[in-house]
């Protein structure tokens, strides 16, 4: 089996890569967007915070 004939994976390359490709936007975009909440939670937390320390 040559690189070329892995890579063409018997004429079905279009559907192989293409489910890979999707796959890894999935699993970064589970990695990516919990990471980004979790940021925006943290600064408004921190606002807050603040906030309530200028009121005392």
């Amino acid at each position: 089996m040559s690189l070329s004939e892995f890579f063409d994976m018997g004429g079905y390359a279009a559907f192989v890569w293409s489910s890979y490709g999707l796959a890894l936007v999935v699993l970064l975009l589970n990695i990516l967007l919990p990471w980004q909440q979790h940021r925006q939670t943290v600064r408004k937390l921190k606002r807050m915070h603040r906030r309530g320390k200028d009121a005392s």
